[in-house]
């Protein structure tokens, strides 16, 4: 592996304390390779690119152009939170692009869920690709790969994550965290004060809800997943899972059934909750949810979500199922 083989003398960052060290070490370092110039950041508001973007913002400040792309499919309140976080509190330099139409225009009609991850990546990079040729003085992209990503063989990696960028970005590579395994990089966010709903958040697919709206997306079929997702959330958090459990979210597939809506017969969409837990993502097992948790959680989709009658709880664990529905 070279220079991408993480130093057998480096300590896991388990403590504030080493969180600090490693931080102060890492301006130094970035502030020698960067000097004067400017570092190009997508920042999806996940854990790693969120913590390379705190720690970038201490070293080199407004030198760091961070571009945050919202496509569409990404959960109720994110991209809020993180022109809250790192525009109003960190007086980062963000650009954000809403790119909502254009995602779910190229979408529109694609069942096929690797021909959607394709189009998603895609999209992403040409957005991204298109912000970074309005910028000048741009000589470095930071990248928030850590541990486990060179670690992985690239098709492992790439099935759930957006790809690369195209090769006429032709930068230097910033990637501070290269040798930080997941735990660690949350020890660091902690420790560079980012919110602890956004360092300790559950992972999150790269094509994101669309992942979770299986067949074509529609705007309202995929509104019905977000603002149902956003319910499960508050409620795990309300009842102290939050944390608890490794990944839980809403899937709305594309059939509907017959149900009773104010005394009248509906055709409405089913939502599916899973939560499930795992070490490795190889293999996960099912939360065995209080039942009187998913009856209240049923009562409040059902009555709150437009186009929903009807929730159902996945009870497969990985294998036969996997973590996601695509």
């Amino acid at each position: 592996m070279g220079d991408n083989k993480r130093p057998e003398t480096m300590e896991r960052i388990t403590t504030p304390e080493l969180a600090s060290t490693f931080i102060d070490e890492q301006i130094q370092a970035l502030q020698a390779q960067v000097g004067d110039k400017k570092v190009l950041l997508a920042l999806s508001g996940g854990v790693d690119s969120s913590v390379v973007a705190a720690l970038l913002i201490k070293a080199i400040g407004k030198q760091l152009v961070c571009v945050h792309v919202n496509h569409g499919l990404l959960r109720k309140g994110e991209p809020e939170q993180v022109i809250s976080v790192f525009r109003d509190k960190m007086d980062a330099n963000l650009i954000y692009v809403d790119a909502t139409d254009r995602f779910l225009e190229k979408l529109a009609g694609v069942t096929d869920p690797e021909r959607k991850r394709k189009i998603i990546g895609k999209e992403f990079i040409d957005v991204f690709a298109e912000e970074a040729a309005k910028q000048d003085g741009i000589e470095f992209l930071a990248q928030g790969t850590i541990y486990p990503d060179i670690l992985e063989s690239g098709p492992v990696k790439s099935h759930h994550n957006v790809g690369g960028l195209p090769e006429d970005l032709n930068f230097e590579l910033v990637e501070p965290l290269k040798f930080l395994f997941k735990d660690e990089v949350r020890v660091v966010g902690d420790a560079l004060g980012l919110p602890e709903n956004m360092v300790y958040r559950q992972p999150f697919p790269g094509p994101g809800l669309g992942v979770r709206c299986p067949g074509a997306i529609t705007r309202d079929r995929l509104e019905a997943v977000r603002e149902s997702d956003a319910i499960l959330r508050e409620e795990f958090a309300r009842n102290g899972l939050e944390g608890e459990v490794w990944q839980y979210f809403t899937v709305v597939p594309d059939f509907k059934s017959t149900g009773v809506r104010d005394d009248k017969r509906s055709f409405e969409w089913p939502c599916i909750i899973r939560a499930v837990n795992t070490k490795d993502a190889m293999t996960a097992t099912i939360e065995q949810l209080p039942y009187e948790l998913l009856e209240h959680i049923t009562e409040r989709i059902t009555h709150e979500v437009p186009g929903i009658n009807r929730v159902l709880y996945d009870l497969t664990p990985k294998p036969t199922g996997t973590i996601e529905y695509e």
